[in-house]
């Protein structure tokens, strides 16, 4: 593969810290190379670096000649009197942009519901974000960095990215390098994973599932890891193996080592253990919604009101893990605020049981705002002197151990902590509170992977309901069982998770993004379906059947998995049956979703 660029003995320090030292690592043709690594280790330096933003202290950045390179850093340093259109195809003309298919499928996939002629200042920050995600992606590059991505787009928009990515250069053309904590992204885009720690970069193959395989062969083989720092991993690969075995089926690598080290790995979550608990914390009433409606005041509307939910019945169980899916605007907030009661509602009635306790892990860090002036050792002593997760009781030192503070930052004034720290010590304060119902808000927010993962094995232990809204596909299917969707202001059960919201969604938007620019005379000639009449209904079948497929084909991967572990090791013949068996349903499996995604792209 040709080369395109990379890094040789690369030296960068700074007044109080080495960040990289003799560094040295290339991007050929095709790669797409996702860097994980703590906050603060220097993932977004090293971009800045290899992007020719900042100049090493040592060593040099090479580039083949002609390479062209785009970066979306995280600042979005567009001007406010910049138009939206101008942001992203200039001052070219309608005729001579509206042509060109990649840029279609941008402003359709990223920038619909934004004002084509608004000015960037009078944008949200999401808003000001995608627009200049926007401006990037509709520009011919060879080498495109991204950092963080996925910020401010929800579940589809981050779907949409990623197919953008894996269709945008041909297999073995192009490169890409992405610094994101978006598990899900990094499996389904990166065929490479860079780690970022201790000054170098160590390479692995594959996304985030098969960086997880040989991150905990790398922990199994070395005697200076921390024996808790290996029980995590192990965890999490258990939990990426069993509940979703088609990711860990494409590295090259040889998987057989890593997989012996969590052959008796327990499931994740004792769930029925969990129930129990739950149900002795909250008995049988939690929360129950009985035929809720919400109208507000819309004074530009015609009937002056906007209905937000209607129809809405959901009663909550004890124990009960739940993802809320939707887009912004849909409702989840206003169908969370009828669960803790800050929202009354229009219609119908909200039943609450006596002993229910609800605590909300909220985006904007309200519960740290009295104690920003404290030192995190005052502010947890504050609290009770110990918590009980799963069958072990813990000090809250220990518990800010497991969720990664030092020693010494037990003495940091909180206003001091990274957005990351006051998160993880919200969480913390909130859990130490013993609330029976906890409701997480877009909790990723400034984590990384790892202090992700030490989160979900914190929430693996809570004996509580728990309601989860957040874009994060990953941190959704990992910590709920089960999901639903605000659509058109009703609750739908996913029984197909969130694949079945994709698609679900896909076919309320079965016109091109595009149509809604039509009005300001943006692709309105493009505005066309691509099928109609009988060929339309058939795909419509054809899609769903599939999709009902491709969920049996998975539930006998997972059983066949299931009866590997328990069969007899040494039955060479029974297992390599089994693994023949299972080599079938994951061709099988390749082939269902190969054709979903065809029926997809006919149906867009």
């Amino acid at each position: 593969m040709a080369h395109l660029l990379g890094a040789e003995q690369l030296h960068l320090e700074y007044p109080t810290r080495v960040i990289f030292d003799s560094v040295t690592a290339g991007v050929n043709e095709g790669d797409r190379i996702g860097v994980v690594g703590r906050n603060g280790d220097g993932k977004s330096t090293l971009l800045s670096l290899l992007a020719g933003r900042i100049e090493p202290d040592g060593g040099r950045v090479t580039r083949r000649r002609g390479v062209t390179v785009g970066m979306l850093d995280q600042r979005d340093e567009q001007p406010d009197d910049l138009i939206v259109s101008q942001a992203i195809v200039g001052n070219a003309e309608e005729h001579e942009w509206a042509g060109s298919s990649l840029i279609r499928d941008v402003i359709g996939g990223l920038i619909q519901d934004i004002p084509w002629h608004a000015t960037i200042g009078s944008l949200s920050g999401g808003q000001r974000r995608r627009v200049a995600l926007a401006a990037l992606l509709v520009g011919d590059w060879d080498v495109i960095f991204l950092d963080e991505p996925t910020n401010h787009l929800d579940v589809e928009g981050i779907a949409w990215l990623a197919n953008h990515l894996k269709k945008r250069w041909s297999p073995s053309s192009g490169g890409l390098i992405v610094v994101t904590h978006d598990r899900w992204f990094l499996d389904e885009v990166c065929t490479a994973t860079w780690e970022v720690h201790d000054r170098l970069i160590e390479p692995f193959e594959g996304g985030y599932a098969a960086y997880i395989l040989q991150r905990v062969e790398r922990d199994r083989m070395s005697a200076a890891s921390e024996a808790k720092r290996q029980n995590l991993m192990r965890k999490e690969l258990a939990w990426l193996r069993r509940g979703a075995p088609a990711r860990t089926t494409k590295p090259k690598f040889r998987m057989d080592a890593a997989y012996e080290l969590i052959a008796n790995e327990p499931e994740p979550r004792n769930t029925v253990a969990l129930a129990q608990m739950a149900t002795s914390r909250l008995g049988k009433d939690v929360v129950d919604l009985l035929d809720v409606g919400v109208v507000y005041p819309d004074p530009e509307s015609a009937t002056g009101t906007k209905t937000v939910l209607k129809d809405i019945e959901w009663r909550i169980a004890p124990g009960e893990r739940t993802g809320i899916l939707g887009v912004n605007g849909a409702g989840k907030s206003t169908l969370l605020g009828l669960v803790t009661g800050t929202v009354a509602p229009t219609s119908g009635r909200v039943k609450r049981g006596t002993t229910v306790r609800i605590a909300s892990l909220t985006q904007q860090l309200d519960e740290l705002k009295d104690v920003e002036h404290e030192r995190v050792s005052t502010v947890v002593g504050m609290q009770k002197t110990s918590y009980v997760t799963g069958d072990k009781e813990m000090t809250p030192g220990q518990m800010l151990e497991r969720l990664g503070f030092t020693s010494a930052q037990l003495s940091t004034p909180v206003k001091d902590l990274s957005g990351g720290q006051r998160r993880r010590l919200q969480l913390l304060l909130i859990l130490l509170d013993e609330p029976n119902v906890l409701i997480l808000d877009e909790p990723t927010n400034d984590l990384d992977t790892d202090m992700l993962a030490a989160i979900e094995d914190l929430l693996d232990s809570w004996p509580g309901t728990l309601l989860v809204v957040s874009h994060d596909r990953y941190l959704v299917e990992r910590v709920t069982d089960q999901q639903y969707a605000v659509l058109d202001g009703h609750l739908r059960h996913l029984p197909g998770g969130v694949d079945e919201y994709l698609a679900l969604r896909a076919g309320q938007d079965s016109a091109p993004l595009i149509a809604p620019l039509a009005s300001e005379g943006i692709g309105a000639a493009q505005a066309q379906p691509k099928l109609g009449g009988a060929e339309l209904r058939n795909a419509q079948k054809e899609i769903a059947s599939t999709d009902r497929k491709i969920q049996k084909m998975r539930q006998r991967i997972v059983d066949t998995h299931e009866l590997l572990a328990v069969h007899d090791q040494n039955d060479y013949v029974g297992l390599g049956e089994l693994s023949d068996k299972l080599r079938g349903y994951e061709s099988d499996l390749a082939a269902l979703e190969t054709r979903w995604l065809e029926l997809s792209e006919l149906l867009e």
